[in-house]
């Protein structure tokens, strides 16, 4: 685990690589090796787990030189992979690195489809004349890159690198647009128009044999996978064992490993699996909120934790400093995101790095396991004739509601087509919101849903309520909650894996019958009754309280606070949003309409605007919105 960075034809040092530190303080390297007309640059600072002699340093070279390569993540399936290649070779080390540099050798670009685990890496060719740049399947590990005139590449772990290489990016209008309205941006976007994410499951080619940076992209992993059927119970007892092996191989390390507990089921299994698997003393984790808050796990953690036998270590946070938190948050995540359980996840990833190097999370299986309530107004809307559905919600019944989620229910119920149908169900603000908020039209998210709809063959799948689900595994899961995972754990050096993602498992989940996935009861059918067979009832029953932060409360109580840091005057924000209607969502917040994600996202959005180092002319000057009502503002894309 680690953070890369490397370029064609771009100058950078060690100054650069340093902005990576915190990723990986155990080791750095940057090697440069000229490929034609062409210099390519490696670098990479190392968290060492597998392998932990000089044998795993990176950048690595194969042994006839030929090739080279630097990998951020973990191959849990890469001793299987040797087997598949040549006796002769002669390692160094026994590096999950070492193994795929000699499995691309052997297999090339094809050869990604057999990793099982959570990477970003690039491989230089020099016989090919190729480089390759690739992220897993489900997008854990993020790689972004940008290209200039054709002739120039960097890329990197994290933005900042890129930022301080390219000095002032343009400010990507659509794209904020988009932030807006699913609560994170999807790759390939990001704000800054110069800077792009490699979509999950896809790679980069460049071919070095031209002058011009030619390349192409790849979506490597196979379409969802036919549907399969079996007696229940045999179906249970294969998803028990493919859940037991991907928790069992992923205990692969060289160092101490622990377990993100909450008080819910989804933890607790990885926990016991873990726990039957591991040989030490096992370490769980959980963060909790003082005072009376709903949302605090840690006596179901602690119960948990006393039936399986761990070693509990627990912290209760208080919100003194909750704003600064988010501030500090939006920088280290690089983009802004509505997702309350960024906060959390920052002080539990500050509690388990001081005891462990890794850790396994219970994250993952509400998306491919239909864990959402989302889900549930898709199966009865499923369940209504076509010509009822129009009929039966009186108009403008979703205003009168105070459960978002129901809200949205409502709104999307009505929607004939599917891909307008999900996003209604996914926004944040709706597009008439985002045009009030900074007069620009929301435009990307619409192609990015059926981007991902056809190359996974989701029409392959007969009900919409599974297309839903294989679509959230590739956008939202990777992008917001896998996204702020990796940055936040990863600024506390702290390597996060999640087994309920691994591979060989979701491909079995997506083959299942959708009746063992999730029903009008509820969802995660299939996994709990596994549970059933290894944990007690009262970890399997208890209420789901979900990660989360109990900002409905705290942004009605800090309404002032709130208000102080988004109307202020001459900010970027307020050069890009129309403060009234910001005014609005507080006021609404107020008078119990939940708007928490709403206001926490534009507190993160504001957050991020006050390190912008571009040029504010690139972005609309909203404040004569607030003047003029009516006015009609050129739009910015």
């Amino acid at each position: 685990m680690c953070g890369i960075l490397g370029s064609i034809n771009m100058f950078f040092d060690d100054s650069h690589l340093d902005l990576l530190k915190h990723r990986g303080p155990d080791d750095s390297g940057l090697e440069k090796v000229s490929v034609n007309e062409h210099v390519v640059r490696f670098a990479q600072r190392r968290l060492s787990i597998l392998d932990l002699s000089p044998a795993g340093h990176q950048p690595m070279f194969s042994d006839c030189g030929n090739y080279m390569i630097i990998l951020n993540g973990e191959i849990y399936n890469h001793m299987k992979l040797r087997e598949k290649l040549p006796a002769t070779i002669n390692y160094m080390g026994h590096s999950d690195t070492e193994t795929i540099l000699y499995y691309l050798r052997e297999f090339g670009v094809k050869g990604i489809r057999d990793f099982n685990g959570i990477f970003a890496f690039a491989f230089l060719d020099k016989i090919k004349n190729t480089l390759l740049l690739a992220r897993d399947p489900f997008g854990v590990k993020p790689v972004y890159y940008s290209i200039a005139d054709n002739s120039e590449l960097i890329f990197s772990s994290e933005i900042r690198p890129l930022t301080a290489l390219l000095l002032n990016t343009g400010f990507n209008m659509g794209a904020l647009a988009t932030n807006l309205r699913l609560r994170y941006n999807p790759a390939p976007y990001t704000l800054h128009t110069e800077i792009n994410k490699i979509l999950p499951g896809h790679y980069l080619e460049f071919d070095l044999n031209s002058e011009k940076l030619e390349y192409k992209s790849e979506f490597f992993i196979e379409s969802l996978p036919a549907s399969i059927k079996g007696k229940k119970t045999d179906l249970v007892r294969e998803y028990g064992e493919k859940l037991e092996e991907a928790v069992r191989s992923q205990l692969l390390a060289d160092v101490e490993v622990g377990v993100l507990l909450s008080g819910g089921i989804d933890s607790a299994l990885v926990a016991f699996l873990a726990k039957k698997h591991y040989t030490g003393n096992l370490k769980a984790f959980t963060i909790g909120f003082e005072g009376t808050n709903s949302e605090d796990e840690i006596e179901d953690a602690a119960e948990t934790a006393q039936i399986l036998g761990l070693d509990h270590k627990y912290r209760r946070i208080s919100f003194t400093n909750f704003l600064e938190i988010v501030r500090k948050c939006t920088q280290i995540v690089e983009e802004p995101l509505a997702t309350t359980s960024i906060i959390p996840m920052y002080y539990l990833s500050e509690l388990a790095s001081a005891e462990v190097k890794v850790v396994l999370t219970g994250q993952g299986a509400d998306e491919p396991l239909g864990g959402y309530t989302r889900y549930k107004s898709e199966l009865i809307r499923n369940k209504v004739p076509r010509f009822m559905q129009i009929r039966s919600v009186p108009f403008g019944l979703s205003k009168l509601i105070r459960n978002e989620n129901i809200s949205k229910g409502i709104d999307s119920f009505v929607i004939e087509n599917e891909t307008d149908r999900f996003l209604k169900v996914w926004e944040v603000f709706n597009t008439r919101e985002i045009e009030d908020l900074i007069s620009v039209s929301e435009n990307l998210s619409y192609t990015q849903v059926e981007y991902f709809y056809n190359i996974l063959n989701c029409g392959s799948r007969k009900n919409s309520v599974e297309r839903m689900m294989a679509l959230d595994t590739r956008l939202n899961l990777a992008d917001d909650l896998l996204n702020y995972t990796d940055k936040i754990t990863m600024n506390f050096a702290l390597e996060c894996r999640v087994p309920l993602l691994d591979l060989n498992l979701v491909r079995f989940i997506e083959s299942l019958p959708v009746e063992l996935k999730l029903n009008i009861s509820g969802g995660k059918i299939i996994h709990k009754q596994y549970a059933q067979w290894i944990l007690p009832s009262r970890i399997i029953n208890r209420k789901k309280k979900g990660f989360m932060s109990p900002t409905n409360n705290w942004f009605k109580d800090e309404a002032e606070s709130i208000k102080d840091i988004l109307l202020q005057k001459g900010t970027n924000f307020s050069k890009v949003f129309r403060q009234s209607v910001v005014a609005e969502i507080i006021k609404q917040h107020q008078l119990g309409f939940n708007q928490e994600k709403k206001i926490f996202l534009l507190l993160s959005i504001c957050f991020w605007l006050e390190t912008w180092n571009g040029n504010d002319a690139q972005y609309p000057d909203a404040r004569a919105a607030d003047v003029m009502e009516n006015a009609n503002i050129s739009q910015h894309n």
